[in-house]
């Protein structure tokens, strides 16, 4: 019995602790280390207006490359050069936790930000972020 109350007030320290480490943190788009970041339920009502057609794919392609490589990689691993000096590794589109994440929660995600994420609102318009998360789901299926 003591020893149980040990092993779950060390947790209980141990779980304040990490959090504590990310208190500051709003924005990262990745699940490592830290809680899944989660898009708000009505996210996955919002619906792309595009697939992958290859005029939204060579258009988010230029988006992608100019603006989300340098952290995410040219593949979408998550292992570009700016993103090593994160100190939470950027999201890899190839992972089964974003491939199964609806279009709408990436919508979301990529427009809000959190963290080193930056939000892309006020930087992209709606169709250039449909146009990045047709991109990022093609990104997805290459191996």
């Amino acid at each position: 019995m003591l020893k149980n109350n040990i092993i779950a007030a060390s947790f209980i320290m141990l779980s304040g602790i990490g959090l504590a480490g990310f208190s500051s943190e709003k924005h990262i788009f990745t699940h490592n280390a830290q809680e899944p970041w989660k898009a708000p339920a009505w996210a996955d009502t919002l619906k792309s207006p595009y697939h992958e057609e290859p005029l939204t794919l060579a258009q988010g392609e230029e988006l992608f490359t100019l603006y989300c490589s340098s952290c995410h990689g040219e593949g979408g691993y998550g292992d570009g050069a700016a993103g090593g000096a994160l100190g939470q590794k950027p999201a890899n589109f190839h992972d089964t936790l974003v491939k199964a994440q609806s279009d709408g929660s990436l919508f979301w995600k990529m427009s809000n930000g959190r963290g080193n994420m930056p939000p892309f609102q006020d930087v992209f318009t709606a169709e250039q972020r449909w146009q990045l998360v047709a991109y990022i789901r093609h990104l997805g299926k290459q191996e």
